[in-house]
C-alpha cells in the first residue's frame, strides 16, 4: 500500500498540507515559532485573532496552569489587521506557510472591517478566514456572538457577503445547544466549523484568596477539556453537512484520530505547543504512521465511528 495522503481539501480554497492545524492564540503570529518548527509542515497555521485598530489586552496574571490543562485570559491582544498584513504575511508566505486569519470584533463592523482587509488584494497570501464568535457583543450587552443564534447568524451572513474566502466558524461551548448554533452558522455561509474554543474556567490561590488570572476567568485548554470537547466536535459533525474541525486537548495522533473518527475532516493543536512547538508536525508524523500500520487511510477513518 502507498504512503497515505494527508492532504485535505476544506473547500473554497482552503488546501491543508496535513489534517492538523495549529490553533489560534497558541501558535502566536507562526513567526515565533520560525527555527523551532518547518512551518511549511503545517497543515495550516491559524494565527492569533486580528482586530480593527491594536489591542492591549488583559492585565497579568493571564496564563496558569491547571489539573491537565491550562487557563488562558489573553484578552485578545494583538498588533491591529493593518500591522499583520504589512509585516507578518509576508514572512509567514515566504516561509511556505498556509495561513487562516483569525477574526474578531467588538460589532459585526468590526468583524467586515478586519474581513474586508483580509480579503483585499494585498492580502492574498492568506487562504482562509476563522471568526472567533466567543467574543462579547457590546451591542447586546455583552452576550457572545456565538451564544445568540439570531445574532451569529446576522453576524455569519454579514461576513459572508464581504468575503470570498474559505469561512470557519469558531464555536464556543459555552452554551446549551451547540448544534443548534452549528446549523445556524452553516445556514449563513460558513464553509467550515471549528468546535470547540476553550470552556469558561476559575483558578484560586488559596494563600492570596484570589483568582490566579489578572481576569478572574479564562478559557480552559488542555487534554482535560478533551472528552467535552469530543463529545461536542461529534454533535457539530452530525448537525451540518459542511466540514468540522475538531478542538480541544489534542496531544498525540491518536487523539486527533478520535476527532476524525467522530467525523471532523481536521483538527487543530493548541495547550500541546507549549510544550512541544513541533506538535502540529508531529502529531501529523503519528497519524500518517498509525494509518500506515493500519493499512488504512484519512478517508476510512473519518466518520467512522460505530454506535
Amino acid at each position: 500500500m502507498s504512503a497515505p495522503d494527508l492532504a485535505v481539501d476544506l473547500g473554497r480554497g482552503l488546501l491543508l498540507k496535513t489534517p492538523v492545524l495549529a490553533a489560534s492564540g497558541t501558535y502566536g503570529y507562526g513567526l515565533e515559532y520560525e527555527g523551532l518548527a518547518d512551518l511549511a509542515a503545517v497543515g495550516a497555521i491559524v494565527v492569533k485573532g486580528l482586530s480593527p485598530k491594536p489591542r492591549a489586552g488583559n492585565k497579568p496574571p493571564r496564563i496558569c496552569e491547571t489539573a491537565a490543562g491550562m487557563l488562558n485570559s489573553i484578552g485578545l491582544e494583538n498588533p491591529g489587521v493593518e500591522a499583520f498584513l504589512s509585516e507578518t504575511c509576508p514572512r509567514l508566505a515566504d516561509l511556505g506557510a498556509t495561513i487562516v486569519a483569525n477574526v474578531y470584533g467588538e460589532t459585526e463592523d468590526d468583524y467586515v472591517f478586519v474581513v474586508e482587509r483580509l480579503s483585499a488584494p494585498d492580502a492574498a497570501a492568506v487562504a482562509g478566514l476563522e471568526l472567533n464568535v466567543s467574543c462579547p457583543n457590546v451591542k447586546a450587552g455583552g452576550v457572545a456572538f456565538g451564544a445568540d443564534p439570531d445574532v451569529l447568524g446576522r453576524l455569519v451572513a454579514r461576513v459572508r457577503a464581504a468575503t470570498g474566502k474559505h469561512l470557519m466558524v469558531k464555536l464556543t461551548p459555552n452554551v446549551t445547544d451547540l448544534a443548534a448554533l452549528a446549523r445556524v452558522a452553516a445556514a449563513a455561509g460558513a464553509d467550515s466549523l471549528s468546535a470547540v474554543n476553550t470552556l469558561l474556567g476559575l483558578a484560586i490561590d488559596l494563600k492570596t484568596r484570589r483568582p490566579k488570572l489578572g481576569n478572574v476567568t479564562g478559557g480552559l485548554s488542555g487534554p482535560a477539556i478533551k472528552p467535552v470537547a469530543l463529545r461536542m466536535a461529534w454533535q457539530a459533525a452530525r448537525a451540518v453537512g459542511i466540514p468540522v474541525v475538531g478542538i480541544g486537548g489534542i496531544m498525540t495522533g491518536e487523539d486527533a484520530l478520535e476527532y476524525l473518527c467522530v467525523g471532523c475532516r481536521a483538527v487543530q493543536v493548541g495547550t500541546a505547543n507549549f510544550v512541544d512547538p513541533r506538535s502540529p508536525v508531529r502529531v501529523a508524523e503519528e497519524i500518517k504512521d498509525w494509518l500506515e500500520k493500519n493499512g488504512t487511510d484519512l478517508a476510512a477513518v473519518i466518520g467512522s465511528l460505530r454506535s
